[in-house]
């Protein structure tokens, strides 16, 4: 189970940093609403991420059947390997990329990367959420950034994936040579018109 619940909640879970997910203990987690994971990150500081009800019901389950909820085990690792320790980072690095093979050969027609690594995963998701329309600052304050210039990275990312997705889809229009627009006469003299 424990390959099992880290597959499934690894899209939500990996807006976390990898030492942050190693670092979650049974008391971290609140599964009462609102649901809510606690994370502590770099500089030990903590905040709380709200828990979707899909993940909030499969970290239920999980907990349950690894005994995670009674009394004495509130400070045993949330994810843990076959020995009860937390897991390491070669280990969910292992896992990943053990589920991410299975994923290649099992969609032979989805185009994959060449290897993939979980802070890949934590800036896909983070991708995710400006594409959909989050605000910067939440998603600064999911991903514990204490700086607004630090998630702004993500940005700039999503302009490049945007310009090489269009590259990809119109080679003929890259290809074409384009004038620097400085040489333009005519675009200089509108401009110049324009701004008086």
């Amino acid at each position: 189970m424990p390959y099992l619940i880290f597959g499934n909640i690894t899209n939500y879970t990996f807006i976390f940093a990898q030492q942050e997910l190693i670092d979650l203990k049974a008391m971290d987690v609140r599964l009462t609403q609102p649901a809510i994971i606690t994370l502590t990150g770099k500089r030990n500081q903590r905040r709380s991420v709200p828990l979707m009800d899909k993940t909030q019901n499969i970290l239920s389950a999980y907990m349950k059947e690894n005994h995670l909820l009674e009394n004495d085990r509130q400070y045993f690792p949330l994810f843990h390997n076959g020995r009860n320790q937390a897991f390491t980072r070669p280990g969910i690095t292992y896992i990943l990329n053990k589920y991410f093979q299975v994923a290649k050969q099992k969609y032979p027609e989805v185009a994959f990367l060449e290897s993939i690594h979980p802070h890949m995963l934590r800036h896909t998701k983070a991708l995710h959420l400006l594409e959909s329309g989050v605000n910067l600052i939440y998603i600064r304050d999911l991903l514990g950034h204490v700086s607004i210039t630090t998630t702004e990275i993500y940005l700039k990312a999503d302009t490049e994936f945007k310009r090489a997705a269009l590259e990809s889809a119109y080679p003929e229009v890259v290809s074409q040579d384009i004038p620097e627009w400085t040489e333009d006469t005519e675009l200089i003299h509108w401009l110049e018109n324009f701004c008086r």
